[in-house]
């Protein structure tokens, strides 16, 4: 039986942990390709009247701001609800899941009726199970305006290429990466401002 050497050994553990790291990107949850690098996420120079943490959305820009000390931000890009979809107002953060389940309204149901042989009896009533193949991705935030739910979320996608476009029933979209980590430095009762679209 051949003895190996120190070296063959080092080599052979190199290699195998280089296959292992990309194995992992391979199984990144979104794929940057498919988005436009001008809405990767990015810090940047904001100025802004809001309070450190807070989250500013800028739907005409496609952007999410989440805000720093010294005039600076997080800027993430979003997808953002189609013409006579949106929503703008202050509110805040109500609650936050991990992938979360999707209660499709009957207005989503009429527009895309090809969604409800994938619904499925869950705790709160016709839905779809969290997942990958969710439309509300990896991770949801949940937005209540005056202790009334409001209906509107930022959440992930399973569709990394529509960010940067006007596309959703109304809610603010990510991409998986960027969710996960808005949802980690978010905590519940994070004030959240979604500025007017200029469409009329």
């Amino acid at each position: 039986m051949p003895i190996l050497s120190r070296r063959a050994l080092i080599k052979g553990a190199a290699a195998i942990g280089a296959t292992w790291g990309l194995a992992g990107c391979a199984s990144t949850p979104s794929r940057l390709t498919e988005i436009d690098p001008a809405y990767r996420r990015t810090e940047v120079q904001y100025a802004t009247r809001e309070a450190r943490g807070t989250i500013v959305v800028d739907p005409p820009a496609h952007f999410l701001y989440h805000v720093q000390e010294g005039g600076r931000a997080l800027r993430y890009g979003v997808g953002v609800g189609g013409e006579g979809f949106g929503w703008s107002g202050v509110s805040k953060v109500h609650n936050k899941q991990e992938w979360p389940d999707w209660y499709p309204t009957n207005d989503i149901l009429e527009r895309r009726p090809q969604l409800r042989p994938a619904l499925k009896e869950l705790q709160s009533g016709m839905g779809m199970a969290g997942g990958p193949e969710n439309p509300l991705g990896a991770r949801a935030l949940y937005l209540w305006q005056d202790k009334k739910d409001t209906l509107y979320r930022i959440h992930g996608t399973n569709e990394p290429w529509t960010i940067g476009k006007n596309v959703s029933a109304g809610c603010i979209r990510m991409v998986n990466d960027d969710v996960i980590d808005l949802y980690d430095r978010t905590p519940v009762g994070t004030k959240v401002v979604v500025l007017a679209s200029s469409v009329s």
